[in-house]
């Protein structure tokens, strides 16, 4: 069974026909094809599979996790594919990654959602655990919807990482998380993520070594 769902999440990947100026890769979501400008030199600029994974979670699960008027933020958006899909499925998206990321993610973001959503998504710096309260206040930033595709990897910023989790979600906030492992880094980042949050693993591939979790904070999942 993983395999088969592994190939049918690949299949929506395809690349052009012809060599273009610029070079892009596309995929077919939410009914839409989804033309993604990547930079090869930048980690963040990339479609890495943990994306692919949530984007058809929420394709394929959309009557469960409807996305319909629903107010989204996605963390380390990269190249904004999954926050595409969210906003095509209906949501009201704020896509935010590193400055030096937005605007690539900007370009991909308008180049398939203008015209095409019923919210239009915005894309908004944010650098983890930096200036929080000043540019995302509690008071006036309510998300129903966290997504967040490989953001756990080997790099120096698991504490403000989590830090932004914590900083984003409110107590009916959902998380939505797609992880690959690769070292034990990430184990103990979950380890450090459930003291603050009950997580539920929803999908597995071990094909990709990827796990989609939810996540509440604690003692809200089952409430």
């Amino acid at each position: 069974e993983d395999e088969q769902i592994v190939a049918e999440i690949m299949g929506r990947r395809f690349f052009p026909d012809l060599i273009a100026y610029k070079a892009w890769e596309g995929f077919h979501f939410a009914g839409h094809e989804i033309r993604i400008t990547e930079a090869t030199d930048c980690y963040g600029a990339v479609v890495w599979p943990s994306a692919l994974v949530l984007c058809y979670f929420l394709e394929t699960n959309s009557k469960q996790y409807n996305l319909v008027d629903k107010n989204v933020i996605e963390i380390g958006a990269g190249t904004g594919l999954v926050s595409i899909v969210a906003s095509l499925l209906g949501a009201f998206v704020t896509a935010t990654d590193l400055p030096e990321l937005l605007g690539n993610l900007q370009h991909n973001v308008l180049q398939n959602t203008k015209q095409k959503c019923k919210h239009q998504p915005c894309v908004k710096e944010l650098s983890w655990g930096i200036d929080l309260e000043k540019n995302f206040p509690r008071s006036s930033c309510h998300f129903d919807y966290i997504m967040a595709a490989d953001v756990v990897y080997h790099h120096p910023f698991l504490d403000e990482l989590l830090l932004t989790f914590d900083h984003l979600c409110n107590n009916d906030t959902v998380i939505l998380w797609a992880m690959k492992f690769r070292l034990e880094n990430e184990n103990r980042f979950v380890d450090r993520f459930q003291t603050l949050f009950d997580l539920e693993m929803i999908s597995n591939f071990p094909s990709f070594n990827i796990a989609l979790y939810r996540a509440m904070r604690k003692g809200r999942m089952k409430a």
